[in-house]
């Protein structure tokens, strides 16, 4: 709950930590990115270690360091603190999310896992819901440092439950050392990849830094593989890719929070900048999005008991496909009904595949295995969101970049200096018209026409992209079956 309700939460403060720092979009996109990058990286890794020395001294750890680091964050004068120690905060969380998913794999039986897993799902929209609404009223009303501060009080009230009512709960032939290594090149090609990913919108997709980054993810991938081929315990021993459903349902997770994550970054400043919504009003708007995540995961987790996790995958990556497409078609005088309809298929979409594609990664690996198949699934949704929020973040650019100019020609405006021009389409990235002090209000309505038309056919464009990869994994759903070791669960030692 406190990891999902602190990125909700700090999707509505971005316009305010952007005006308040003087941050610019790139520094916005760090803020969620730094975080991202930090969990992707020590996901799998944080998992390892929750197999080793115990999920449930793994997860407590993970909450007290994310509540620390959420405090530092208020605490901070400059958007670089922010960066820093949201890649902190990342880092914790890291530790407590595989955690999670390896106590829920050990602690129900096989016939109440996705149930299980249902109910967790439910959680999460649940502070899904909830941050946009509470962080839109701290927002509003006290400032966009206590949208951190919120985290301290759930930390330690989650701490006092984890103390009293966690068991520690290790299989007999739980992994005994570490395969360093390991860890040093599956984290460098990790980083290597999604940093070239996320530069690549600055520097360029034929740039050579770019290149050198790409290259360099994939020789590391290559000699980690080679590795854990040649260490006695190693960090992902790769006999588990050769399940067909386990491998699917890593794929489905990064395709699906790609669509979602980078999606939903360009929604709050479309509702905000060119909506003209407060933070809270933003958030009431995405509550048919969230409160469908929140029916309909304990219902997909039943559905997904009686028949399967084939046919609600499938059905649920097809209505997050169709939500994408009509999310493509709003404009800045879209009706707030028409608005809900899309927000609420795309949340009824995600919920299934939440559950289910987490159940098909969990209960396909082996039981001394569940905290690296946990990061295994925390880390391929990170990856997702951040690949998402980097390639549709360039999308937005390109687009403003290849239309404002003209748009603005067409329009009849002033003519702008180079500089005028690159630092409007800046902006216009996040929607926001760049209206000069003192011009007439015909002339100033012309600009924010300009502004908002230009930012919606970006959107428009990322939404489409974002679609298109939905149905993608919708055809990686169908190769997704049922856990063939989720029986392990019931059988854990308690220590």
């Amino acid at each position: 709950m406190m990891v999902t309700l602190d990125g909700t939460i700090v999707a509505v403060a971005n316009p305010a930590i952007q005006k308040d720092l003087g941050a610019s979009l790139a520094d916005v996109q760090w803020i969620t990115n730094g975080y991202l990058l930090a969990l992707a990286v020590s996901l799998i890794t944080a998992g390892k270690f929750g197999d080793r020395f115990g999920h449930r001294q793994t997860f407590l750890i993970g909450i007290a360091g994310f509540a620390v680091s959420s405090a530092a964050i208020g605490l901070s004068t400059g958007v670089e603190l922010v960066i820093g120690f949201r890649v902190a905060q990342g880092l914790f969380g890291a530790l407590l999310m595989p955690a999670a998913l390896g106590l829920l794999r050990a602690t129900f039986p096989a016939e109440k896992l996705n149930m299980a897993i249902g109910i967790w799902g439910m959680v999460i929209g649940a502070s899904t819901a909830a941050g946009p609404i509470v962080g839109g009223l701290l927002v509003e009303h006290v400032n966009w440092q206590s949208v951190f501060f919120i985290n301290v009080p759930v930390g330690i009230i989650a701490l006092a439950f984890g103390l009293f009512i966690l068991l520690d709960h290790r299989a007999e032939n739980a992994p005994r050392s570490f395969d360093v290594p390991g860890i040093l090149l599956l984290s460098g090609a990790m980083f290597s990849l999604i940093w070239a990913l996320i530069k690549a919108a600055e520097w360029g997709w034929g740039d050579w830094k770019t290149l050198f980054f790409l290259a360099a993810s994939v020789i590391l991938f290559v000699l980690f593989a080679v590795w854990e081929t040649k260490v006695s315990e190693p960090l992902i021993p790769l006999g588990m890719f050769r399940s067909v459903p386990l491998s699917a349902g890593t794929v489905l997770m990064v395709l699906m929070a790609f669509a979602f994550m980078g999606g939903l970054f360009f929604v709050t400043f479309y509702l905000q900048n060119v909506d003209g919504m407060s933070p809270v009003d933003s958030g009431l708007h995405l509550l048919p999005l969230t409160g469908m995540m929140i029916i309909g995961s304990p219902l997909a987790g039943a559905a997904i008991t009686k028949v399967g996790p084939r046919v609600p995958l499938v059905a649920g990556m097809v209505a997050t496909a169709v939500a994408c497409f009509g999310m493509a078609r709003l404009t800045p005088d879209t009706a707030t009904l028409t608005m809900s309809i899309w927000f609420a298929l795309l949340g009824l979409g995600l919920a299934p595949v939440m559950v289910g594609a987490t159940e098909v990664i969990v209960g396909n690996a082996p039981l001394e295995l569940s905290g690296v198949a946990g990061g295994l699934q925390q880390a391929a949704m990170q990856v997702g969101g951040s690949l998402g929020t980097a390639v549709l973040g360039a999308v937005m650019a390109g687009t403003v970049s290849d239309s404002f100019g003209d748009n603005w020609i067409k329009a009849q405006l002033p003519p702008l200096t180079p500089e005028q021009l690159d630092l409007a389409e800046k902006g216009v990235q996040v929607g926001i018209a760049p209206v000069p002090e003192g011009v007439p209000a015909e002339v100033a309505q012309a600009i924010t026409t300009v502004a908002h038309d230009t930012f919606v056919s970006g959107m428009s464009t990322a939404f489409t992209v974002a679609g298109v990869v939905a149905v993608l994994a919708a055809v990686v759903a169908c190769f997704t079956k049922r856990g063939d070791n989720a029986a392990e669960g019931a059988g854990a030692a308690h220590i």
